[in-house]
């Protein structure tokens, strides 16, 4: 049978035709093809015999050998995973998804119906969203009319804290679709490196989380359905992951329309829900190439209606953010930006490869410890003749009435212990000569908290308010170091767009210089000088993001997905990874809008990282260093006793 040709490409059955020296699939029916001709069949949702039409129940997906197993992985880790891996044919309809687990009540808690509303106060004792407002001055004199008056309105989801064993208890279950890059390009130390990484995704879900591992080339399949994370489920999950084999061209609108398809067809859905997405290539199926980067490419084609973020121009519905990862030099940054952008996720570039899994395990960390969901801040003018001019709002949708009185910002899902702040712009009447005080504005706000279930409101604890002195008192104003922090921070976002639209423009020595010009600035705001770290970590960002737009051979291999990174963080408040090259020690940088600092892993050079987070992080890295091989000698060791023994 072997010297029969391929039903397929009709190639040699002993040279492999096509596929080179290609695998031999053997179906039910006795049919022999090539791995690589049936695997493009397959792709393109053909799911019997092309010779005698049997209908197949399970297609069989092989560990490749020259698919190099991460380094220090166990010898029998790699056995498990160069066994077959057998997956069913894909139903036309994805609702085979696994049941959820019902949590048990806790103890004392009661149970809620739908649509239960509760109030809470804003104690900042770590139950409920903290709010709190910071006026740029103090005082404002009283016969002056200020028309710009900043105001900056910070909010922070309650705490992960309480312990691990507390926290995994109270969290909220997630459903993860991760969406991984199979194509030739990821063939060897890659592909190993993702599934060490994907190992560390699986092995840190717990019972309730649901996974769907869906591999991409130039067809897109589902591996595993939607399945619970037991101990056989993660067992299963591994042996999916175990079995990718790269090769084939880059099909990610094919990739990102399963993920959509699983999502939609489930029949039931967890409270938290999310799309992890990598590749290291261009796609060249849905969004054709034309030669370099093409700023007019229509990069939302490659995202399904369902993954579109309502203020995106989707539907009325909340999508699931589809979080996206660069993986190398060579992949497409403004498409894995756009994807990340138009869904509500984060955009990382991972330039150093071996950092794959920290860039997975800070992103998980975060969606395993999600706290709030469809926040919403309303903000609501005091006295008369107080109205909100604009409100800066980066990435969030934000409103404002047309009599100017009212304002609101849609956040939607907040991680524990993360925080958002927002600069709006005020105009302060001239006051009256009786008033001491004028109230600018009040803010509240509503959510869904992840613990409860139930639908919550929050109203700050003071107005804004401002003092009225006469004029030969007006001196005595303070300055606010939170809104000037936020000034900073704006004002530098405002700055770096305008470097990447210089880049792209090819105008290299212009971007640099609008970001030396904002370097510099930034090094002389208040903030910095009185030793803020949220300011010392942009300016070394600034710096970095220079060097990378210089010229265009850098910008083409790490700029452009750098800023993008960055803008992609600083628009939604939300770290991201960069995982550089040539790093080699850790670094300090800010977390959060409070200025604070936290010991990071090499590579993390964003501010917006969480404790849990950081926790998970640390994980990563004490798995590494489990895996990480011996020193020679002591492995010279290790084998002489094991050969005495």
């Amino acid at each position: 049978m072997d010297s029969a040709p391929c039903g397929i490409c009709h190639g040699d059955m002993r040279r492999g035709g096509r596929g080179g020296g290609d695998a031999v699939f053997t179906a039910e029916c006795s049919h022999q093809f090539h791995f690589h001709c049936i695997s493009g069949t397959v792709a393109r949702g053909r799911i019997a015999c092309p010779l005698c039409h049997a209908r197949w129940r399970e297609l069989p997906s092989f560990r490749r050998g020259n698919d190099a197993a991460p380094p220090g992985a166990s010898a029998s880790a790699s056995a498990s995973a160069a066994r077959p891996f057998f997956r069913p044919v894909e139903p036309r309809v994805f609702d085979d998804d696994e049941p959820l687990v019902r949590a048990p009540r806790r103890l004392g808690e009661r149970r809620h119906g739908g649509g239960a509303t509760s109030v809470a106060s804003d104690g900042g004792g770590g139950s409920a969203v903290a709010l709190a407002t910071h006026c740029e001055n103090s005082a404002v004199a009283r016969d002056a009319c200020r028309e710009d008056f900043a105001v900056l309105v910070h909010a922070r989801a309650p705490t992960g804290g309480g312990g691990a064993a507390a926290a995994e208890a109270q969290r909220a279950p997630l459903d993860l679709v991760t969406v991984l890059d199979v194509s030739g390009s990821m063939v060897g130390n890659k592909l190993a490196l993702l599934k060490q990484a994907m190992g560390f995704v699986i092995d840190n879900l717990g019972p309730g989380d649901r996974l769907c591992v869906i591999s991409f080339s130039s067809g897109a399949s589902r591996l595993m359905r939607l399945s619970r994370m037991t101990d056989a489920g993660k067992a299963h999950a591994k042996r999916a992951v175990g079995s990718l084999s790269a090769r084939g061209g880059t099909n990610i609108g094919a990739a990102l329309r399963k993920a959509a398809k699983v999502l939609d067809d489930r029949l039931y859905r967890n409270a938290v829900e999310s799309v992890i997405l990598l590749s290291d290539g261009q796609d060249t199926y849905t969004v054709p190439p034309r030669g370099g980067y093409d700023r007019d490419a229509n990069y939302d084609a490659l995202v399904p209606p369902s993954l579109v973020r309502a203020d995106a121009g989707g539907g009325g519905g909340r999508a699931p953010p589809v979080h996206t990862f660069g993986f190398g030099k060579d992949h497409d940054a403004a498409a894995m930006h756009t994807i990340a952008e138009v869904t509500g996720g984060t955009f990382s570039f991972i330039e150093n490869e071996a950092a794959i899994q920290d860039g997975f395990a800070q992103c998980i960390g975060g969606l395993l410890s999600v706290a709030v969901q469809e926040l919403r801040l309303d903000v609501a003018c005091v006295d008369t003749g107080v109205r909100v001019t604009a409100v800066k709002s980066g990435r969030y949708k934000s409103h404002i009435e047309d009599d100017g009185r009212a304002a609101k910002v849609d956040v939607g899902e907040l991680y524990a212990d993360e925080e958002r702040s927002f600069l709006l712009f005020v105009v302060v009447p001239r006051a009256p000569a009786w008033d001491d005080v004028t109230h600018l504005i009040e803010v509240s706000c509503s959510y869904r908290d992840m613990e409860t279930g139930r639908t919550t409101s929050v109203a700050g604890d003071e107005e804004a308010v401002v003092l009225r002195p006469s004029r030969a008192e007006s001196g005595v104003a303070e300055r606010s170091v939170e809104v000037d922090r936020e000034l900073v921070r704006v004002e530098a976002i405002d700055d770096i767009a305008l470097a990447r639209a210089a880049a792209e423009r090819g105008e290299y020595a212009e971007a640099a210089e609008i970001l030396r010009s904002r370097q510099r600035a930034v090094a002389r705001s208040a903030a910095a000088r009185a030793g803020d770290a949220m300011c010392a970590a942009l300016s070394g960002e600034l710096r970095e993001m220079r060097a990378r737009v210089a010229d265009r051979r850098q910008y083409e291999l790490s700029g452009r997905a750098y800023v993008l990174a960055g803008l992609s963080s600083h628009a939604q408040q939300r770290a991201t990874s960069r995982q550089m090259s040539g790093e080699v020690a850790p670094r300090r940088h800010a977390h959060g809008g409070g200025g604070g600092s936290s010991e990071l892993p090499t590579g993390i050079t964003v501010s917006y990282v969480t404790p849990a987070m950081l926790d998970m992080l640390d994980r990563s890295r004490r798995s590494r260093e489990l895996t990480r091989p011996p020193p020679p000698q002591q492995q010279q060791q290790r084998d002489r006793e094991r050969r005495r023994s």
